[in-house]
């Protein structure tokens, strides 16, 4: 049976036919419901809300807040900005006081499967193979860090290689292949992470875990804590009670955390009161804020007070970061802080989400304390949370979402707190993280009125500010024409192994010796289907505009037996996020000269209600007038076609006319006005125990009886990511 998944709760409840007696009920338990307030006007104040905070009652420590970067490819076109726009983009979200300034990162640990944006390459495509090259999370997690020496770091995988315990992921394999990761981490990047978790919301096992926490304390890691089990269901935290009666379990997980604490059931009185029992903190290792706007904003503050309030978490952080990846994925504005579709352009968009991570990211710090008597309710609608840090500062984050009328709130100071005046900023629909006049204390009593729908940060600290950077580009379409040669790329390994623009949805597609030995190519290299995250399909890679209409793209393709690949085109859709058959059309060529022409129309059954309540929301919600799966346009067997040469293939696209060319003859063609607009892309086979891993010349979009355009080459300032690192990259473990 299908249950609510992390990313799943949300989109149901804002459905405009949702029961409003439960809308209420949600409301108040905290849900992602944005309620539009009766009236935005400022109305007579509600009676006073005392707060009366004291520096020596005490609290829980704060763990930080902060973003996921994974849970899909969300940094594949960051990685290829020119400066200094990428670094404006990094300054953004994580410099201390400048914007978002979060204190906290969790990082996928790529497995090469797609797991929900796309896909990530592992550094252990196979159990012979090591490389800690690959990719850009290593680049993520040093710039992070670069600028935030203070950030704590955590990670867990996704999905993960076939190759891990026979295809079951809770094994030995996966222990190990955890620890190979964490030995690159600190050995070729210099980084440690604080946290690791068990993997991302498929279930438990206490065999795992224990056998987790023993290896890293063997190989040198044993102050990496645990967390457990970051699940997504209502019965997400039962596994707490089996920890108060297993000793070894109790002493392998160091924290209990768990998904969608805000969005989807919160931790139980009886929960909180053994974690507190056994000296485990509770951590939201993945919330969601689906929402659009300063709705997204203020959803953010309220969701990290009510993950304090409601269920004890002193870490939470939300999935996702930076939406560095083509507007055609999924996800790709909502939830993130900033849009960086367009490294060709470098032009890029923060989003009000970025505020409401400032209201508490530039008000506290990792270490703090949640002081207790000083978070709850507003009476009128709102929420509230004070923190103190180790000396005698303190700061209080207020959100009015859901509120009809201003309310009056006072805070009574006690001993221990600085007598300091409170710098306050405020963040509304119309204007976001705006500093006010200071409130000065009377008596040890300040005085703020605050109005429905806002945000706002006290405190005694300074050095705040709304960091932005003047003269962002404006944005331009992906250059057209277009041709990649994969030759122009000095040190592969500087650029994570990865051509700039492609994004892989599934499989990885990297940078390679060309089999002939003349030159360089692009190679998909992962061997066996991946222990998944959700629905898998065939690995492909998508670059390009959505608004691309008529062309031509072409590759060259050089086959292995019973390998198989295709050029794609007119690409609008790679899936919902659970699952990622694309939309679109493909020429695929295989091994032994069979050809087909294809029309690929998503997953199958697209009425059927699979994956998690926000995928089955998105099913309903859709308009299907025909049927999905591939719909065969030509196939035919070619003579001469053999593994071990070039062979060019190539998709001409003008009106409703799809024509398919190998070695440039025409081969097949049909009518077909399904899709009139779309990407490129390159697609490989695979079967039940083996995937397709040929080599692609080159990829070329060009229009319709065009030269072919120039070799594209890297622009100015669009620099790698890495310097080279010495002994980074092995082809066989030690």
């Amino acid at each position: 049976m299908e249950r609510v998944s992390a990313r799943g709760q949300a989109a149901v409840d804002r459905r405009s036919d949702f029961d409003p007696s439960r809308r209420r009920h949600l409301l108040a338990a905290g849900s992602l419901l944005c309620l539009a307030p009766l009236s935005r006007a400022l109305a007579q104040p509600a009676e006073h809300h005392a707060i009366r905070l004291r520096g020596d009652s005490g609290g829980a420590r704060f763990d930080g807040i902060g973003v996921v970067n994974g849970g899909g490819a969300t940094s594949v076109l960051l990685k290829d900005y020119p400066e200094p726009q990428r670094s404006q983009i990094l300054d953004l979200l994580y410099k201390p006081k400048f914007g978002a300034s979060v204190s906290a990162l969790l990082a996928e640990i790529p497995g090469d499967g797609n797991s929900t944006q796309g896909s990530m390459p592992s550094h252990m495509h196979t159990r012979e193979d090591l490389s800690y090259e690959r990719g850009y999370i290593w680049w993520v997690l040093q710039e992070a860090k670069k600028r935030n020496p203070a950030l704590s770091l955590d990670a867990t995988a996704w999905s993960a290689p076939g190759w891990i315990g026979g295809g079951k992921f809770w094994s030995q394999d996966a222990v190990d292949y955890y620890v190979k990761w964490l030995e690159g981490l600190r050995g070729a990047y210099g980084l440690e992470l604080d946290a690791i978790g068990c993997r991302n919301e498929k279930g438990q096992d206490y065999a795992f875990v224990k056998a987790l926490r023993r290896t890293l304390n063997a190989k040198g890691f044993s102050k990496v804590k645990v967390h457990a089990f970051d699940n997504w269901p209502k019965d997400k935290l039962d596994f707490v009670k089996d920890m108060t009666t297993d000793a070894e379990l109790r002493d392998a997980i160091d924290i209990i955390s768990a998904h969608v604490v805000y969005a989807n059931a919160h931790a139980t009185a009886e929960q909180q009161a053994m974690a507190k029992a056994m000296g485990k903190p509770i951590w939201n290792t993945e919330d969601h804020v689906y929402l659009k706007g300063f709705d997204c904003a203020i959803g953010i503050v309220r969701a990290f007070n009510h993950n304090w309030i409601l269920s004890g978490a002193t870490k939470v952080v939300n999935w996702y970061d930076i939406a560095g990846l083509y507007p055609l994925e999924p996800y790709s504005e909502d939830p993130a802080t900033v849009l960086a579709h367009e490294p060709w352009s470098g032009h890029y968009r923060v989003r009000e989400a970025l505020w409401g991570y400032a209201h508490y990211g530039q008000f506290t710090e990792i270490g703090w304390t949640y002081l207790d008597g000083g978070s709850g309710m507003l009476p009128g609608g709102g929420s509230y949370a004070t923190l103190k840090s180790p000396g005698a500062d303190y700061s209080l984050i207020v959100e009015t979402q859901g509120a009809t009328q201003a309310q009056t709130v006072r805070i009574e100071i006690g001993e221990g707190l600085s007598p300091k005046p409170l710098c306050t900023w405020r963040s509304t629909e119309a204007e976001q993280f705006i500093r006010l006049a200071d409130l000065i204390p009377v008596d040890g009593v300040v005085s703020l009125t605050v109005e429905p729908h806002a945000i706002y940060s006290l405190s005694t600290t300074r050095g705040q500010q709304k960091g932005s950077f003047e003269a962002i580009p404006k944005p331009a379409p992906f250059p057209f024409p277009y041709r990649e040669t994969f030759e122009t790329y000095a040190s592969p390994a500087a650029h994570g192994w990865l051509p700039r623009y492609t994004a892989d949805i599934a499989g990885a597609f990297e940078l390679a010796e060309r089999p002939d030995g003349k030159g360089r190519c692009l190679r998909q290299v992962v061997p066996v289907p991946t222990i998944s995250w959700a629905p898998d399909w065939r690995p492909y890679t998508i670059l390009g505009d959505a608004a691309w209409g008529d062309y031509e793209v072409s590759t060259k393709v050089w086959l292995n037996p019973r390998d198989t690949a295709a050029v794609m085109g007119r690409i609008n859709h790679v899936g919902t996020g659970y699952g990622f058959i694309p939309k679109g059309y493909f020429l695929e060529l295989a091994h032994d000269g069979r050809c087909r022409l294809v029309a690929i129309r998503g997953k199958k059954d697209p009425k059927a209600l699979i994956g998690d309540a926000e995928q089955q929301a998105q099913i309903k919600a859709g308009k299907f007038d025909g049927e999905g799966g591939e719909l065969v346009l030509g196939d035919t067997m070619l003579a001469g076609v053999a593994p071990g040469r070039w062979i060019k293939l190539s998709l001409r696209f003008e009106g409703s006319r799809i024509t398919g060319l190998v070695n440039d003859q025409v081969v097949l063609s049909a009518e077909n006005r399904l899709y009139g607009k779309g990407m490129a892309g390159l697609l490989v086979g695979a079967e039940r125990s083996r995937l397709s891993t040929p080599w692609f010349g080159e990829l070329a979009i060009a229009p319709v009886g065009g030269p072919a355009p120039r070799p594209a080459r890297a622009l100015p300032r669009q620099t790698p990511i890495y310097a080279a690192h010495k002994g980074a990259r092995r082809s066989r473990r030690d």
